[in-house]
């Protein structure tokens, strides 16, 4: 069944998501995720869209935003991956689409999955660090959400106001403390992946098989 992204409306968040083309690498070096981080931390200002929390992963990327208007953000998606495509194709001499199609987007209606959202988000690194730890990646927002890294390109007041006080190491336990089968429970229909039983939530400390 062909994929129909979601109405985007003023006030709406969604967890968009999109992947190289034939699963292709889009991220070859840290050149690569400055320019890209950089390009989201000028369109989101122009769009007026906040960057809610964010991860870059080898061949696809994951953002959490909240559209602050009646502009679409699919403007802002479109615009953000098409400069990052010609910034890419110029750089390694390439021709062709970059990303797999257009982006998809699921509108996340409820407080709580939000919040789960940013924990399935800034925990997909998992997979690619080996025996690192999750807060020495740079390409998340999640130092930012640790209080390690001081950075505008993302609005933190929905999970600073949801945990009050310290929030920042209580976010750190929220990350590590959360069940796994509960996690994926209550976000899969917040995925893309074609069915709840193929979501692979990790916990923090734990390695991809």
């Amino acid at each position: 069944m062909p994929y129909r992204g979601p109405i985007f409306f003023a006030g709406g968040y969604y967890h968009v998501y999109s992947r190289g083309s034939e699963k292709r690498t889009i991220f070859l070096d840290k050149a690569d995720k400055k320019r890209f981080t950089s390009k989201l931390k000028e369109y989101k200002t122009l769009h007026n869209v906040s960057v809610i929390s964010y991860c870059l992963m080898p061949n696809h990327f994951h953002l959490l935003i909240k559209q602050n208007t009646d502009e679409p953000i699919s403007k802002f998606i479109n615009r953000l991956n098409l400069a990052y495509a010609m910034y890419f194709n110029k750089r390694y001499e390439r021709v062709g689409p970059l990303f797999q199609g257009r982006f998809k987007a699921i509108n996340v209606d409820n407080d709580e999955y939000l919040l789960h959202l940013t924990r399935y988000i800034h925990l997909n690194p998992l997979e690619v660090l080996g025996g690192n730890r999750l807060e020495d990646y740079w390409w998340s927002s999640l130092r930012i959400y640790l209080g390690m890294t001081d950075d505008d390109i993302v609005d933190t007041d929905f999970v600073s106001s949801y945990f009050g006080e310290n929030w920042n190491n209580k976010y750190r336990e929220f990350l590590k403390g959360e069940e796994k089968k509960r996690l994926r429970d209550l976000i899969a229909k917040y995925l893309f992946e074609d069915t709840p039983s193929q979501v692979r939530v990790l916990n923090w400390g734990e390695k991809r098989a």
